[in-house]
Order: C-alpha cells, then structure tokens, then sequence
C-alpha cells in the first residue's frame, strides 16, 4: 500500500495499529495545525475486532467521525458485505488497487456529505430543501423491490436479449456489451452495463464531438456531454436508445447492489469529479438507478440544462421514499420512448 501511495503522489502517515491512529493524528495536528484527508486501513483478517477497538478508542472522536474511512483489500475479501457494513457505519468504502486513481475525488465528495450530515439543526432549518433522513423500513422495501421485480424483467426477456446481442454482432464487429466505470451513490464506483448502441472506438471520438456538446463548456463547474443525433450511434444502437432497451443489462446491476431501479443516473467519472462541491454533492446522496426524477420528467428534451438536471436529482435526494419511488415506475412508461435522438 504504502509503495501504492509514494506512486500516485499521495503523502501520508503510516501507523502500524488502528487503536493508535488517534493518538498519532493528535501529535501530527500539534506539530503542523494539519489533519490527513482520510484514513486507510489495510486488510487483514482479523480486523473485525480492531475496528471496534479502533471506535471505541477514538474513531468516534469528531476529527475523525468526519473523515472518510476506507479499508483497502483484494477483490471480495468479505462475505456479507452488507452485514459487514451495517456493523461499522464508520466504514465509507471498500476499496481496491484499481482505485487509486480516483481516491481524490472519492475523498474530496464523502468528505462534503459528512459535512452535509453534520450540519446543526439551526443551519439545516436555513436550507431551503429538507434534508433526507435514512428511514430502515423504506429502504427495506426498495432493495426487496429491487430483488423482486429486477429478476421477474429479466428472465421472461432473456430471448429478446439474445437476439439483441445477436442483431449487434451481425451489424458491426466489437462488444455486444458496453461496460463503463461509473461512480453511484456516495461516489461508490462499479461496472456499468448496458447493450453497446455505438461504434466500437466510440470513446476515442468524444473529443472531436465535443463542439456539439448540448450542455454549456464552463472552465469550471460541472460537466455532463450529449450530443444530439450522435454520429457515433449505429443504426441498431438509435432503434435500442430510443425505445430503452439498451438498458436491460442493467438489471443485473439492481441484482448485485450496484443500482436500484429508481435513483440518480450513475455518472462517468469525468463527470461526476466535477461534483463535488456543496451545490451539487448531495445528488450522490441517492442510489444510483435505472429510471429516476429526471428521466421521468425531462428524458429526451433538449432544453434541460446541467443546472436543471441537478437540480432533479438533488430533489430526489432529499424526498427518496418507496412510496416516491412507486410514482416513478408508474410514470416511467411514458418516458421510455425518446423525442430526440440524444
């Protein structure tokens, strides 16, 4: 890790034990008035119960309740992720090597909702949406929906999906699938799936297209790219977009956790480091999701802008219910078939 570390240029403290990291950070924080941006711990079996000591002997002490706690291992080190987390709420992620080249941005958006999160009551009464509270039995309910409905689409529409993959193969060589890194609910970064709707080196065009990017180039800010009537779309691929049935694989994304079916679009990372500051970070407060607010009520219109897109799905954040949900499916339908080519 700590070789890991030196390579991408991060500097940082190494303490050979959890239950001493307080004690440490006190001494650095005397010396330099400065405290690390996040905590990384290493792996290792056993460390269930150095967690506990590592709460119990100050983790809950509010310099470092507020910093962002990640545990480095290997692929799936941990059974029951679920379980594992539900046990040490203080844990933001479970990372692995391949993240380091995004851990910047992971820290610098977990650090903004722990600041979120602790804001007194007194200032969250000046915010003009109500922030959203967890409620158990509302998510309960989402993930069984999730586990219910996600497999009962998925199965009866396993033909229509392999004649898919088919009719892809026949009309242009490359992937049936496209699988993209993208960054979801408290910038948790998992394979997306969907049917590939565009050329092969679709990506390797993005720069040339960027002067038909429907959303305003700010040097600072966020950053989303469409393009209407995209060239780089196949003829296949527009007939896919435009009745939504590139999206199927996702269903398997809902069935792995990584997605529910209502929630905020999960975003390609170059879009969702632009994210980061107060205004905007709360949309990864929310599940990452198939069909959402904005979808619902804006899909395939070319007057929305990036600001407006926002602004959706930070007002889903803030009302996410099971019952919100619902109204979402319901009106979904009507929004599956596209106006624009986009």
């Amino acid at each position: 890790m700590e070789q890991a570390l030196q390579e991408k240029g991060f500097a940082f403290i190494h303490v050979k034990q959890l239950k001493d990291v307080r004690k440490t950070l006190t001494v650095f924080q005397e010396i330099t008035n400065e405290m690390p941006v996040a905590v990384v711990c290493q792996y290792a079996k056993g460390l269930e119960n150095n967690l506990q000591e590592y709460w119990s002997n100050g983790g809950s002490f509010p310099p470092l309740a507020q910093m962002p706690f990640f545990i480095l291992a290997d692929e799936k080190p941990i059974e029951d992720v679920q379980h594992f987390r539900a046990r040490f709420r203080f844990v933001d992620d479970i990372i692995t090597p391949n993240a380091w080249d995004h851990l910047e941005a992971k820290i610098a958006t977990i650090t903004k909702f722990k600041k979120i999160s602790s804001f007194p009551a007194g200032e969250q009464q000046e915010v003009a949406a109500p922030r959203y509270t967890r409620h158990f039995l509302s998510n309960f309910m989402k993930r069984g929906l999730d586990l219910v409905v996600a497999p009962a689409i998925l199965l009866p529409l396993l033909p229509v999906m392999l004649l898919i993959a088919l009719l892809i193969r026949l009309e242009s060589k490359g992937p049936v699938f496209y699988a993209a890194t993208r960054a979801g609910r408290n910038y948790k970064v998992f394979k997306f799936y969907k049917f590939r709707t565009m050329v092969p080196d679709a990506d390797k065009k993005l720069k040339e297209l960027q002067h038909l990017n429907m959303y305003t180039d700010k040097k600072d800010g966020p950053v989303f790219f469409k393009v209407s009537n995209d060239p780089r779309i196949t003829r296949l691929g527009k007939f896919l977009r435009n009745t939504s049935l590139d999206e199927l694989p996702q269903l398997l994304n809902v069935i792995k956790g990584d997605m529910s079916l209502v929630g905020n679009r999960p975003l390609p990372l170059y879009e969702a480091t632009t994210l980061t500051t107060d205004s905007y970070a709360e949309r990864f407060l929310a599940p990452a999701g198939i069909t959402g607010l904005w979808q619902v009520k804006k899909r395939g219109k070319k007057e929305m802008s990036i600001e407006e897109r926002i602004e959706l799905d930070i007002s889903y954040a803030h009302q996410r219910s099971f019952r919100y949900d619902m109204w979402l499916i319901l009106n979904t339908p009507k929004a599956l078939v596209q106006k624009d080519d986009v």
